[in-house]
């Protein structure tokens, strides 16, 4: 009985303790067990059942257990939190556990590893018991003490209570285990100059044969693919094969790789990647350093070094100081089952472990695409994005850098007033702070009128071990959802922590430059000490971008850089069925990339899928994939060959290393591409519109503009952002006085796309017998719509259909400015989405195909028609824009629009200003600078009828 000073604190229950330490992070799920019944009723036609039992299965972050079966849910769910008390090796008495009490628990729990109990038990470290009983002569039950700390993690964290500095150095338990071996002196020896402890006195022979599993006489030798990890990083990484017998002891056998006699001088790491993981490193402990190990604490610090050199690709791997060469491999006891697990561990795993610590490489790990992946540049929406999500991506990042999980604080914004254009935004009072269960801390700020919410903002803050602040992301941005505020502002710290990893030498200028673009903030000095051991593993994941293409011509003619990657053509196989993408689509492709190279004629396949979806304009797939398939219609393939990718991702995609190996490094290759395009998705305001109206509201804006074209028997035409050309491809089906069309778009890939079907179509109107339009040239360029080019004034009609809600708001006034006092078209049609409307078309099912499934918006928070819109105004701000512009530039402007009624609430769904000049006379504002009156734009594609 204790009398004076503080009482003890209760002792928790297991489930306490796992709460304790995981919070909302561990996930209890119950399943009923039916036992059979006893003493059934024979022929009895109504089915019976046993007695009903439970069991638990709970999944922690790095592990998962299942309990045995209890009449009782909370009894299994306590069985469960147990075994991953066990597993973890979670200290269960109160935190006020002195050195000494510690110390008197260590000698008691080493004294019980020994014990005849232990013996038998399902424990990963009892494997490798019963595995030292079989070795002989004077190995025989000599067990090595890497394995003791390595794999019970209850030594390790009585040794951490010991002595603090063991969680910065986990070699100074054995001093620990050796002072507690010296306690156990009448039972334990500890032989010199060996990592061993041993039995004094030998297991009787009835524990022995209850407990040793005796092989059977059909079992083989194993063949175990590992990797050999050398400590020079000029020599490669390389897979070799063990051969285990059936009564060997699979530690003596990697020993041997690593130039030792047996497993008692042997080293073992961590495990690489979860917790529950069997994949570790092995290295061999210097002679000098088992020439005398003292057990005091103090002299083994002093003692403690190593004369190999730090093996940097292994330490880098594990987080942990691995010396001279090491053996990488997935083997080992676990707690399932006595019977030893291995699993073949190449070149492929090896380098897939590499790139699972960078973000990029864990996107593509996600999306098993490691050459045709990257990491997207914009988060749009929940339902178009495939692969790991970017808080996702980041809390794993963290886990595989050793860093605190990310601290990730969601700010819910209240307008303070609704009626009002431009909203006033006031963020809420902070309150709680709550773990989240898929990993990393949300910090939910709530203010007294939470339900009544519009946005969310969001910031993330990243720690090291030690909690100092390594960067926090703050943007300004505000979003609808909670889940697409947490999202994107973890895209942008994973787009910059990008940019350190394929460009390890990054100069700190341009990490700061791009840090301020993103609205982030790092300590340079603790993030680059932090991510030191990044700088002499990777390779650098290549600056340069992948994506050069190169492929056989045929008779449509690019100029250079109609793409952006150098001079060259397409050629794509099979008919235009007409269903092509467009930026915000959802695609699914075919591919198959093969390794080609130079006078080598067989080509290595390293990476195929037959279903492959991805998000056009997301840059989640390499450039050069992404603006070949904007080219093609559904059904169309087309091979090219892209630059190849960088080596670490080329050999995590394949598992023919050796050939892939002897490929690049004998000679200068390339990836060659072979897609199909199975199927498109188009955005959801073009479903929408294809659902609702009939015909599709885009159809119905060419029918208006076309209205227009013939009553003012205009013969030129602009189309200001053409896009892929919608519109003129559409104005051809037409019979109008058009004679000069003219598109202006500042996307490449688009504009490749538009002079891909103009050509077609104009080529065969002009071979036609009765030629329905008279058009005789027609011109694309590339080009910003905000700049001037004298070649586009005085047209006799300029469009603009559905395009300024794509630009911020006040490049729209830019826009229009520039129009109405510099080209001055006679006549100019702008359309533009009215979000009035959105309502109507948001309360359909389609508006449920996009985003959160049960999220049922009303008119206040509407979504946007598409995720790229920048605005999209009501028929008064469309009104106030129109009218400003028509009167300072001396045009009239009507409205009008299409979809739906003018007359009757919402208005159209698309609305539509027409501006008339008043005057036949230009009225243009003088150009000061004759540099401004520079052609700026590009020809990207030119048609005359006359050269034909």
């Amino acid at each position: 009985m204790e009398t004076g000073g503080a009482s003890r604190k209760p002792t928790l229950t297991p489930k306490a303790v796992i709460h304790q330490k995981f919070g909302s992070k561990a996930c209890y799920t119950i399943e009923e067990v039916h036992e059979p019944p006893q003493n059934g009723c024979p022929g009895l036609a109504i089915a019976q059942k046993g007695a009903c039992l439970f069991r638990c299965n709970l999944e922690l972050p790095d592990v998962s257990v299942v309990s045995g079966t209890f009449k009782r849910k909370r009894d299994a769910e306590q069985s469960a939190a147990e075994l991953a008390i066990e597993k973890l090796g979670i200290l269960t008495r109160a935190n006020d556990l002195t050195s000494e009490e510690a110390f008197d628990e260590l000698v008691a729990r080493i004294n019980y590893l020994f014990s005849n109990e232990f013996l038998s038990a399902l424990h990963p470290l009892s494997g490798h018991f019963r595995g030292a009983v079989q070795r002989e002569g004077e190995l025989h039950c000599l067990v090595p003490m890497s394995v003791i700390f390595a794999y019970d993690a209850r030594i390790c964290n009585l040794s951490k209570w010991i002595d603090p500095h063991v969680e910065s150095n986990p070699y100074l338990v054995i001093p620990c285990i050796l002072r507690a071996a010296a306690k156990l002196s009448e039972s334990l020896s500890a032989p010199k100059g060996q990592l061993s402890l041993q039995r004094k006195n030998p297991y009787p022979s009835e524990v022995i044969t209850s407990s040793v599993i005796e092989p059977s006489l059909s079992s083989e030798r194993s063949l175990i693919e590992v990797v050999r990890i050398p400590h020079f990083l000029d020599k490669p990484v390389q897979s070799i094969t063990l051969d285990l017998s059936p009564t060997g002891y699979y530690l003596d056998l990697i020993a041997k790789q690593l130039g030792l006699c047996d497993a008692t001088k042997i080293f073992i790491s961590r495990p690489v990647g979860r917790a529950s993981s069997e994949t570790r490193l092995y290295f061999a402990a210097s002679e000098t350093f088992l020439s005398d190990l003292p057990s005091d604490l103090l002299e083994f610090k002093e003692a403690l070094h190593f004369e190999e050199p730090l093996n940097a690709r292994a330490t880098y791997l594990c987080g942990q100081d691995i010396y001279g060469d090491a053996i990488l491999a997935n083997i080992g006891y676990t707690w399932k089952s006595k019977d030893l697990f291995h699993e073949n561990i190449g070149l492929q795993s090896y380098y897939r472990m590499l790139i699972n610590k960078t973000p990029s490489g864990i996107y593509k790990l996600s999306r098993e695409a490691m050459v045709t992946a990257q990491l997207p540049s914009t988060f749009t929406t929940k339902a178009n994005w495939r692969g790991a999500f970017p808080r996702d991506v980041l809390c794993t990042f963290c886990r595989q850098q050793r860093l605190s999980e990310p601290i990730i604080s969601a700010v819910g914004v209240i307008a303070s007033s609704k009626s009002s254009d431009k909203q006033n935004l006031q963020v809420t009072d902070s309150s709680a702070v709550q773990d989240h269960a898929n990993g990393g801390t949300i910090a939910e700020d709530k203010g007294q009128c939470v339900e009544s919410e519009d946005t969310f903002r969001c910031e993330v803050r990243i720690y090291s071990k030690s909690q100092e602040l390594l960067l926090e992301c703050s943007p300004k941005d505000t979003f609808k959802k909670q889940f697409d505020s947490i999202q994107n502002v973890c895209l942008r710290v994973l787009l910059w922590l990008d940019v350190y990893f394929k460009d390890l030498h990054v100069s700190l200028e341009r990490l700061t430059s791009y840090a301020d673009a993103l609205a982030l903030r790092f300590n340079s000095q603790r993030f680059f000490e932090e991510l030191a051991s990044c700088r002499s593993v990777h390779s650098g994941l290549n600056s340069k971008v992948q994506g050069e293409i190169s492929h056989k011509s045929n008779d449509l003619k690019f100029p250079c850089n109609y793409l952006g990657y150098g001079d060259c053509s397409l050629n794509i196989q099979g008919s235009d069925s007409g269903i092509s993408p467009s930026n915000g689509s959802l695609v699914c492709i075919s591919y198959n990339v093969a390794l080609k190279a130079e006078g080598v004629e067989v080509r290595e396949t390293i990476e195929k899928n037959d279903e492959y979806e991805f998000e056009i304009g997301s840059g989640c797939v390499i450039p050069c994939l992404e603006a070949i398939v904007q080219q093609m219609s559904v059904g169309q393939s087309a091979c090219f060959c892209a630059e190849l990718a960088p080596r670490e991702f080329v050999l995590a995609a394949t598992l023919n290393s050796a050939r892939i190996l002897h490929l690049l490094d004998s000679s200068a290759c390339c990836l060659e591409y072979s897609c199909t395009l199975s199927r498109v998705t188009e955005p959801l305001e073009a479903r929408m519109e294809q659902a609702l109206f009939s015909p599709p509201l885009s159809k119905q804006r060419v029918e208006f503009a076309v209205k227009y074209i013939k009553e003012s028997h205009a013969c030129t035409l602009v189309d200001f952002g053409c896009g892929s050309g919608s519109l003129l491809d559409s104005l051809l089906n037409y019979q109008t006085s058009l004679e000069k069309i003219v598109g202006v778009d500042i996307s490449q890939k688009s504009l490749s796309r538009a002079a891909k079907i103009l050509h077609s179509k104009l080529s065969t109107e002009l071979n036609s017998h009765v030629p329905r339009t008279p058009i005789k040239s027609a011109i694309l360029y590339d080009g910003s719509i905000t700049d001037f080019d004298p070649r586009l004034c005085e047209f006799d009609i300029a469009t603009c259909l559905e395009v300024i809600e794509h630009m911020e708001e006040d490049q729209a006034y830019l826009f229009g400015n520039l129009v109405l006092s510099s080209f001055c078209p006679k006549l100019l049609v702008v359309s533009t989405p009215n979000y009035e409307y959105n309502v109507i078309l948001q309360g359909s099912n389609l508006s449920t195909q996009e985003g959160d499934p049960d999220d049922k918006t009303q008119l206040q928070s509407c979504k946007f028609r598409n995720h790229d819109h920048k605005f999209e105004w009501t028929r008064e701000q469309f009104s106030h824009w129109a009218r400003d512009l028509a009167t300072r530039h001396n045009y009239s402007v009507e409205f009008s629009g299409v979809g739906g009624s003018g007359h009757m609430e919402p208005g159209y769904a698309s609305q539509i200003a027409i501006f008339r000049r008043r005057f036949e006379t230009r009225h243009v504002h003088p150009i000061v600078d004759k540099a401004e009156s520079a052609s700026k734009y590009q020809v990207i594609w030119e048609w005359n009828s006359s050269n034909k």
